[in-house]
């Protein structure tokens, strides 16, 4: 299932490297702020994560570049869950060129849930997980 945009924003001209490109360090920054608005949607929010003590860590994350952004380039993302597990869920972004609607790049990563105290990996509470199927892509629901 397609959800609304998990990111917008905007490139820069201090975004950009010596060819005049986006560089792939904001590629990632702003792959990083759509993770925490889809991991918002799935119930793991700022407040879930402080007050349980849990966190997220990326363990594998893969970007193909696509099209090149440049300054001034308005930028979307919208991302989909593809897989949850007992402790770790898959979800990729595709990153758009707003104006053209574009593929930029696309980012697939497997996060795992943690407990930030234990400093080890942690079912996802039945709340989380029963939020997060609701997201599933239909063929792997």
């Amino acid at each position: 299932m397609e959800t609304d945009a998990t990111y917008r924003g905007t490139v820069y001209p201090w975004q950009c490297d010596h060819v005049g490109h986006m560089n792939i360090m904001w590629y990632v920054g702003k792959f990083d702020e759509a993770n925490w608005n889809l991991f918002a949607r799935l119930g793991l929010t700022p407040s879930y994560l402080r007050i349980s003590g849990r966190g997220m860590a990326a363990v594998q994350q893969n970007i193909t570049y696509k099209r090149e952004l440049l300054a001034g380039d308005i930028v979307e993302v919208k991302s989909r869950l593809l897989e949850i597990r007992d402790k770790s869920i898959r979800f990729v972004h595709e990153m758009r060129n707003a104006e053209t609607g574009e593929i930029a790049a696309t980012c697939e990563s497997v996060g795992v849930h943690l407990d930030r105290q234990a400093r080890r990996s942690i079912a996802f509470a039945p709340a989380i997980r029963d939020s997060a199927m609701r997201y599933l892509e239909p063929a792997m629901a």
